[in-house]
């Protein structure tokens, strides 16, 4: 049974992982696409989508807090419409967005690039066009891999750390995910078995988003085999 404070701090890992996930998911969609296909500069594109798993994830909060900060220059037109992004949820999710982007993107374009080329030669004979062809056929077939991404996606996004604390600190009941909390938990005297059962709540959880995500991909197998 879950305390009332674990269950907010489970609430606030469920928001921050689905708007992270919510918000990168047409980028990656036209990331991924863009990536299965051949076209000058795909190259630099990877490099700069594969960057944040790269960088230490310290850095990359700290990126983001000089361009996403009350003082840089997005966040600082963002602040003037009245948008905060630092030290906020909608802050934690946008490092987790950014940390778990490499991870989504390589799901939904393994799901692309499984897609039979003739499909789309033989709708260009029939004169569809890069639209269409994405619409009617790319899509719909990747769609069982794209949900599969969202699984991996979000079962990553539940474990991200040092983006999150750095851009939008560990703060109880706002900014407070599992991660943060088994942290926050290990600098206290005799806090080792809450670490324990937080620890146990966060393994439980990527174990069932991951099951999750290879069963959508056998079906995406299955179905596009078929």
């Amino acid at each position: 049974m879950l305390s009332a404070e674990e269950a907010q701090i489970l609430g606030t890992s469920f928001w921050v992982a689905a708007n992270a996930v919510l918000w990168s998911l047409p980028f990656a969609i036209a990331t991924a696409f863009a990536l299965s296909r051949r076209f000058p500069g795909k190259l630099a594109l990877e490099g700069v989508t594969h960057l944040p798993i790269i960088l230490p994830p310290v850095l990359v909060g700290f990126l983001l807090l000089m361009l996403f900060g009350q003082r840089g220059p997005i966040g600082g037109l963002l602040a003037e419409a009245g948008i905060h992004l630092a030290f906020t949820a909608k802050g934690a999710a946008l490092a987790t967005a950014v940390m778990t982007f490499p991870v989504f993107v390589r799901s939904i374009r393994l799901a692309f690039e499984a897609t039979h080329h003739s499909l789309f030669e033989a709708a260009a004979v029939l004169r569809a066009g890069p639209r269409d062809r994405f619409f009617s056929i790319a899509l719909p077939l990747a769609g069982p891999g794209i949900l599969a991404g969202v699984m991996m996606a979000f079962a990553t996004a539940l474990g991200e750390f040092g983006a999150v604390i750095t851009f939008a600190a560990n703060i109880p009941g706002q900014t407070q995910t599992l991660p943060l909390a088994i942290y926050a938990v290990l600098q206290e005297p005799g806090g080792e078995a809450e670490a324990l059962r937080l620890a146990g709540l966060s393994f439980v959880l990527a174990m069932l988003g991951l099951a999750a995500a290879a069963a959508l991909q056998r079906w995406a197998g299955r179905r596009l085999s078929g």
